[in-house]
Formats: C-alpha cells, sequence, structure tokens
C-alpha cells in the first residue's frame, strides 16, 4: 500500500513540474530570481490543478478557465 501511495505522489508531483516548466524555461534567463519566483508561485495553483485539466481533456470539455491573480494593489 505505501509503494501505491508513494507512486501516485511521486506522478502528480512529476505533473506538477511539468506544468510549471514552461514558465520556469521563459524566466530562468531572462529576469531576476524575485521574478522568476512571482511567476512561479503565480501559476502553482493552476499546475497543483494538473490532473482535474487532464480529466476535462480526456472527456473532450474545453480547459478549465485558469484562477484570476488577485491585484497587488
Amino acid at each position: 500500500m505505501r509503494l501505491i501511495i508513494a507512486l501516485v505522489v511521486i506522478i502528480y508531483l512529476i505533473g506538477v513540474g511539468v506544468v510549471l516548466a514552461p514558465t520556469i524555461s521563459t524566466r530562468w534567463s531572462t529576469g531576476t530570481a524575485s521574478d522568476l519566483f512571482g511567476s512561479v508561485w503565480g501559476e502553482l495553483p493552476h499546475a497543483l490543478a494538473w490532473p482535474v485539466t487532464a480529466y476535462h481533456r480526456m472527456r473532450g470539455d474545453q480547459e478549465p478557465e485558469k484562477l484570476e491573480k488577485p491585484n497587488a494593489g
């Protein structure tokens, strides 16, 4: 049972990394570390919900809207 749980957690974390990879690769050498962190932090809710997005794509539904970022002002 531990092995199954560990496998599910590993697959989930790899999926989060795959979703965040484009954001990280575009910001890695073009900005500051705080800019990279801010962009990753902003994309994190969408990345953590990747199983829902994958489920909707398998069913043929349109991709759910991304969560809107709150105004920092």
